[in-house]
């Protein structure tokens, strides 16, 4: 079994068992798939969120409006009454005005709150360094805890309108936002070994050769976006903890170069008259004016 460890850039995101005689075709695409099914998980986590907070997503003729300005139009949300979450609502205003207000009872946003830590927690970055692996059934195992909050909490569904419901019928509009910069369409994804593309047609093992064993750190990004940085020699840790020997050495150093050979000369016992005035009764004599 080998070992992708797949980074974006130098963030590391998830890690992947394959086997050497696996096409690259079907390894790009399983992880590019991967890849966007956990940006998927946080879009839908945090828009869970923002609903705990401050209920659905209003229609969109309504959406941004003040009160009076919704008065005045005659505007009415139907679906807000339709979809009215379990146990009862109290109203907590959107101010970006982009939800309906109507807040789910406390015990209802505990078990949206869970199903979304837990989520998060099922495909987070934190797992490469626990050693456990993010596959194609842990992102779906996440994305079905999600929803089966949101079946809990709103029986009735959710609204056309609201995002939540779009992601999960994978209808959602990501033009002209941050997210749709970070998604990787399957036919412009690559991945990079060692500074070479791994080219699709070819198997793993013309890259890492016939041994099963292997552990190996993965580049993935979209085409067009040019050879990805290498590696550094030395992890992070590893260089913080070189600068502070290096750090304290210097200290070690300078003071060495300030403390002089002949220092010994200020010591009683390389004092020539110590002796003398020891005879003479003329030590430890201390004096003070009258």
């Amino acid at each position: 079994m080998v070992r992708l460890h797949i980074k974006k850039g130098d963030e590391s995101q998830f890690l992947y068992d394959t086997f050497v005689d696996c096409s690259i075709d079907q390894i790009i695409n399983e992880v590019t798939i991967i890849y966007n099914g956990r940006l998927k998980v946080m879009r839908i986590s945090h828009e869970i969120e923002q609903l705990i907070k401050h209920g659905m997503l209003l229609p969109s003729n309504m959406m941004g409006l003040t009160d009076e300005q919704i008065e005045e139009l005659k505007l009415k949300d139907e679906w807000g009454e339709k979809c009215s979450p379990m146990g009862g609502w109290t109203f907590n205003k959107d101010v970006m005005g982009r939800r309906n207000g109507r807040q789910p009872n406390d015990k209802m946003q505990q078990v949206l709150s869970k199903a979304v830590q837990d989520a998060q927690n099922m495909i987070s970055k934190k797992l490469v360094n626990q050693e456990e692996l993010v596959t194609l059934k842990t992102v779906q195992e996440a994305l079905d805890l999600l929803r089966g909050a949101i079946m809990i909490v709103y029986p009735m569904g959710l609204p056309p309108q609201e995002i939540i419901r779009q992601e999960f019928e994978n209808t959602e509009d990501l033009s002209g936002t941050q997210a749709s910069l970070e998604v990787i369409d399957l036919q412009m994804s690559q991945l990079w070994f060692s500074g070479k593309e791994m080219l699709r047609g070819k198997k793993l093992k013309d890259y890492v050769g016939p041994n099963e064993k292997t552990k190996i750190v993965v580049k993935l990004q979209k085409r067009g976006s040019g050879r990805p940085a290498r590696e550094p020699l030395m992890s992070e840790e590893a260089r913080k903890q070189l600068m502070l020997y290096a750090y304290r050495r210097q200290e070690e150093l300078k003071k060495l170069e300030q403390d002089d050979d002949d220092e010994y000369l200020n010591s009683t016992w390389a004092d020539s008259s110590s002796l003398k005035r020891h005879f003479q009764g003329l030590n430890n004599i201390s004096w003070k004016p009258h």
